[in-house]
């Protein structure tokens, strides 16, 4: 904006300077009729018959451009003052070359400004996230401690409905951990080789009790791959926990395993209104969730080598992990 707003002042400009120009070059055409004392003009006498062309207005021809001026007592000659064209183009183009030079010159000061101008701006947005990791990394660290604590001694208790309630709300509080850590940082992974049904199906038997309403199918053979278990549990755990949040009171959740293209279908309201911005870092549609969950799986489908697409048809939205590059 701040270029195209200097490029229009400078045409002005250069509209105004040729104007100037050529107006001063009209009043000492006007002098040299007078007392013929400037070299840089010549002139010649002209037939005025069907000419409709006015005294001391600038002219231009092929190769000059010139002023009529009358010549005393007769009415059918003028005498013509021309200037060289050529050299009135050479003197356009030193005021070109002028104003092209100050327009650079103002052009790199107002870069300058809005670079400084930027960082005093976004200084605040900077600090803002910086204490926004800070305060992260904090609950992180906070969070450590008696989320391991409550995971062993609920191992240590017996097994009742209301033990394993809380186990699976502290694996809830765990994953979070997990994802707001990946989010901050990047991780290192150590691949190995594990069942994918095994992974898929700890995950549906960890959601399928909560979102009992829901019906599931899942259709899933036992099937080899190479990746780090625990970061592609989290990819199926964050994708599993977006398709129950956002799925209807009697909708479905299918998981299907076929050429080594892993699908996750879910029914919804309203589908997926942007799905071009659903793997954003903090994009949501409504008030629900932190927006970052669609985003850690962008994230650890990259560092895996999964290859993912999301499709919306009318209601039912639909992730597809391409797995080839693992199996």
């Amino acid at each position: 904006m701040i270029e195209i707003f200097l490029i229009s002042i400078f045409y002005f400009y250069y509209k105004v300077e040729k104007e100037h120009l050529d107006r001063e070059l009209v009043l000492e055409m006007k002098n040299y009729s007078l007392f013929f004392d400037d070299d840089r003009f010549d002139i010649d006498v002209i037939s005025l018959k069907k000419s409709t062309k006015s005294f001391y207005e600038l002219y231009h021809d092929t190769k000059h451009i010139y002023i009529l001026v009358p010549l005393p007592e007769s009415r059918e000659d003028a005498i013509k003052v021309f200037y060289p064209l050529q050299k009135y183009n050479k003197l356009l183009h030193k005021t070109k070359i002028s104003l092209f030079r100050q327009f650079l010159m103002l052009s790199f000061i107002a870069i300058f400004i809005s670079v400084l101008f930027s960082f005093y701006v976004l200084s605040p947005l900077r600090k803002s996230l910086q204490l926004l990791e800070m305060f992260i990394k904090d609950i992180i660290h906070d969070l450590n401690t008696p989320l391991t604590s409550i995971l062993i001694n609920l191992k240590m208790m017996e097994d009742t409905e209301e033990v394993e309630n809380i186990s699976k709300s502290a694996q809830t509080i765990s994953m979070l951990q997990n994802n707001l850590d990946g989010y901050l940082k990047e991780t290192t992974f150590e691949r190995e080789k594990f069942d994918l049904k095994k992974i898929v199906q700890e995950q549906v038997d960890f959601f399928a009790p909560m979102y009992d309403y829901l019906s599931w199918e899942i259709n899933i053979k036992s099937s080899v791959i190479k990746s780090d278990p625990n970061a592609f549990a989290r990819i199926i755990y964050n994708l599993l926990s977006n398709a129950c949040k956002y799925n209807t009171s009697n909708g479905f959740i299918k998981v299907t395993l076929e050429n080594n293209t892993l699908s996750i279908s879910n029914d919804s309201y309203n589908g997926i209104q942007n799905p071009a911005k659903a793997f954003e870092r903090f994009y949501k549609e409504n008030e629900r969730g932190l927006g970052i969950g669609l985003h850690i799986v962008d994230k650890l489908c990259t560092q895996l080598e999964i290859e993912k697409r999301l499709e919306v048809n009318k209601n039912i939205v639909t992730v597809y992990l391409d797995l080839s590059q693992i199996v």
